[in-house]
């Protein structure tokens, strides 16, 4: 770990001098003719952005809005494998929010510039804290509240390691949460009420003034292997397994545990870990459900491996009056001005 301090000092400097460079204007920023809400974090790893990215797009398409969904798609598969070059997470959303358009580009302005094409007039921008090339009028940054600065805490003695990469799991320092409009604390349904309050003055102390919403990830649908609609009630006292490829199986795990499921085995994977045949070489031993996340039940559907599904809904448990605030101040673009102006004068 000590060997690691050097290059994360260089990583943390990079960062520092790389937002510096933003803040002053000194380097260039394009923005889009549409609206662009950012969701991002200050961490690498899983703090729940893809449940507020379909929250978003549920909330905007109340508002008349037709939202476009843009994200880098790391990890996407390759063309010849059948997934259309979409990664798990685009092929998610493609299920939960089917009348969204998507698209996936490293080049966030491309990819932009492609969605309103496609007819979006937002652009909820995906794990886009950091890519300032791109304009947004609304950045949400998220927090994991039951590992805030990416790395969980060890012994109860030992507090989590708050470094940049390589060191931590840092992508910025925790001042660069100043540049948001709103935080979002995630999964607060897996921490005490005093570890959320202490992290609440804790980020108050960081970004004066900024607004914390609080947000959890609650179980909505289990469903079996042949699709068919179950009871949450059914995990509770069964032995299961379970199998997950995402930024915090820790959380998963404790979200099946507080069903009342006892996990037998959990074998977690790297975020966006392909799966092959190989990896459920053991099946399901003793007759035990093997339990996943949504995220990961589309590459599992690709396998032909059976597998109950999870899946999760983010729930705000307090400040939904910002966020409802924010995306009612936002700027409206041409195509949706024209719409409400005809729906106006079709009711005058």
């Amino acid at each position: 770990m000590e060997l690691l301090r050097v290059p994360a000092l260089f990583f943390g400097l990079a960062a520092r001098l790389r937002g510096g460079l933003y803040d002053r204007g000194w380097l260039p920023s394009a923005r889009l003719d549409v609206p662009v809400v950012s969701v991002g974090n200050i961490t690498v790893g899983g703090t729940g952005k893809t449940p507020l990215v379909i929250w978003l797009v549920g909330e905007l398409e109340q508002r008349g809005l037709r939202p476009g969904v843009l994200s880098r798609g790391y990890g996407a598969a390759p063309e010849e494998k059948g997934a259309g070059g979409e990664n798990d997470e685009a092929r998610m959303l493609a299920r939960l929010v089917p009348d969204a358009p998507r698209v996936q580009n490293p080049d966030r302005i491309a990819g932009g510039r492609r969605l309103v094409e496609l007819g979006a007039d937002v652009v909820v921008l995906d794990d886009g804290f950091q890519h300032r090339r791109l304009r947004r009028d609304l950045d949400l940054v998220l927090i994991d509240a039951t590992r805030p600065w990416g790395l969980p805490a060890g012994a109860p003695t030992r507090p989590a390691v708050r470094a940049f990469l390589p060191r931590g799991l840092l992508r910025e320092a925790p001042e660069a949460l100043t540049r948001a409009d709103a935080l979002v604390l995630t999964r607060t349904e897996l921490v005490t009420e005093r570890e959320r309050e202490d992290l609440i003055d804790e980020l108050q102390r960081i970004a004066p003034g900024k607004a914390v919403v609080l947000a959890a990830h609650r179980p909505a649908r289990l469903r079996a292997p042949d699709g068919a609609a179950l009871s949450l009630e059914d995990l509770r006292g069964r032995e299961v397994d379970l199998v997950s490829a995402i930024g915090n199986p820790q959380a998963f795990e404790r979200t099946v545990t507080a069903l009342g499921a006892r996990v037998a085995e959990h074998r977690a994977f790297p975020d966006h870990h392909r799966y092959t045949r190989t990896d459920f070489t053991a099946g399901e031993r003793g007759g035990r459900w093997l339990v996943t996340t949504a995220k990961d039940a589309v590459k599992l559907e690709e396998l032909d491996v059976p597998a109950h599904v999870l899946e999760v809904q983010l729930s705000i448990e307090a400040g939904s009056g910002v966020l409802e605030a924010l995306l009612d101040a936002l700027p409206l673009g041409r195509a949706p001005r024209q719409r409400r102006s005809l729906h106006a004068g079709l009711h005058g």
